[in-house]
């Protein structure tokens, strides 16, 4: 038993989609939070930023005891994944690999468009990865670097599916059954997806469901669980402006009383 909390680190407010759903699948559990909204976005940086920025956030959850660390962000998963992991203790989950599963297990026509930030599409991590896992499925890959700052802006509807559907607009005569949500900003308009596809045959698939599941699978693997009873404490931190962050996470978290605090990765 380990009533250590969980860590989730994302260059902004995307990762909450991940948390909410691993909160959901592990109620006992505490977790702790770091969202880079000061640095974000992450999708138009180089790697050697990217692994800089997110080396901050680690450092920072294991300053808080964390017992494994979720990067919650498709575009840290792979740009600094592969480096960090090999340089602290703790298990580190990352969401490509799960999202990738979940796009082979969905897919019934073998055809699956992935969008995701420039950094993402450009590493091919998600290509990799689901022809790991089979080789015959045909993965459309579009960079769609206008929609995490989108999210972060916190715009409205009708501005949130404007952008989106000039994003998606290549993929129209693309004959794919799965989108894979390949940037944990996008399922906080999951809605505008929704309508800018249009298409009953499609499933838009949000890894977050897959993450959680594999979280659970490793601490029961490990002997990470807390103890029964367990009160869960939920902890959030931002580095950006923490009034901001809140508004949105409120809403995304269903909990009117969320609040984070502002930190300085920089200087921890």
């Amino acid at each position: 038993m380990d009533n250590r909390p969980i860590g989730l680190l994302d260059s902004g407010l995307g990762g909450l989609s991940i948390a909410k759903k691993v909160i959901e699948k592990l109620p006992n559990e505490s977790t702790v939070f770091i969202g880079d909204n000061a640095h974000m976005p992450y999708g138009n940086r180089t790697k050697e930023d990217i692994i800089n920025l997110t080396r901050r956030s680690v450092k920072f959850l294991l300053n808080n005891d964390v017992k494994l660390v979720i990067f919650a962000c498709n575009t840290a998963t792979a740009a600094a994944m592969g480096t960090i992991e090999k340089e602290i203790e703790p298990q580190i989950i990352g969401v490509i690999q799960s999202g990738a599963l979940a796009a082979s297990r969905t897919t019934k026509n073998k055809k699956v468009a992935v969008v995701a930030t420039s950094v993402t599409v450009g590493s091919h991590a998600y290509e990799k990865e689901i022809h790991f896992r089979d080789p015959e499925i045909e993965v459309t890959e579009l960079a769609t670097p206008k929609l995490a700052p989108l999210v972060e802006a916190q715009e409205d509807h009708a501005t949130n599916l404007k952008v989106v559907k000039e994003s998606l607009a290549s993929l129209k005569g693309k004959e794919f059954d799965t989108l894979v949500l390949g940037c944990t900003h996008y399922p906080l308009i999951e809605q505008e997806f929704k309508e800018a596809i249009d298409d009953e045959n499609v499933t838009i698939l949000d890894p977050a469901d897959q993450v959680a599941q594999y979280t659970f699978n490793v601490m029961r693997r490990d002997g990470l669980f807390s103890e029964e009873g367990h009160k869960p404490v939920h902890e959030y931190y931002t580095t950006g402006n923490s009034t901001s962050f809140d508004k949105l996470a409120r809403t995304f978290m269903d909990d009117d009383t969320l609040t984070s605090k502002h930190v300085d990765t920089e200087n921890e």
